[in-house]
């Protein structure tokens, strides 16, 4: 079966940094975009950045652009999602999830097959 594991999680302070990886043994990142959502309590599910299998385009939601940047590691299939000047607003749970589409990658949770248990982020002073 196929695992997608997320670490990295945990409690920042407002501005300070996190970085978020996933990782698995059961499949090849190379035929894969990865994608990032989260999820806050009493809301839905969020994409928040997307890099594509193919040529490493990515796309981010409006709400991170700027602090948020992702990236792959095919060798070791691992991806990261670093976070800078976090805010109280990206406290959520943090997934990845993977893709076989055509290109481009796009931030629609119904397109991903595979997600992770998810890591929690918390954003508070």
């Amino acid at each position: 079966q196929v695992q997608l594991v997320e670490s990295g999680g945990g409690s920042v302070q407002p501005g300070g940094s996190l970085r978020l990886s996933c990782t698995t043994s059961k499949l090849s990142f190379d035929y894969y975009h990865v994608a990032w959502f989260r999820q806050a309590p009493g809301k839905g599910r969020e994409g928040v950045a997307c890099i594509d299998r193919s040529d490493e385009t990515t796309v981010f939601a409006d709400s991170v652009k700027g602090r948020f940047t992702i990236s792959r590691f095919n060798n070791n299939n691992t991806a990261y999602l670093q976070m800078n000047a976090l805010k109280p607003d990206d406290t959520a749970i943090y997934y990845c999830a993977v893709d076989a589409r055509p290109p481009p990658c796009r931030l629609k949770a119904d397109e991903y097959y595979f997600w992770g248990q998810g890591t929690q982020v918390t954003v508070s002073s």
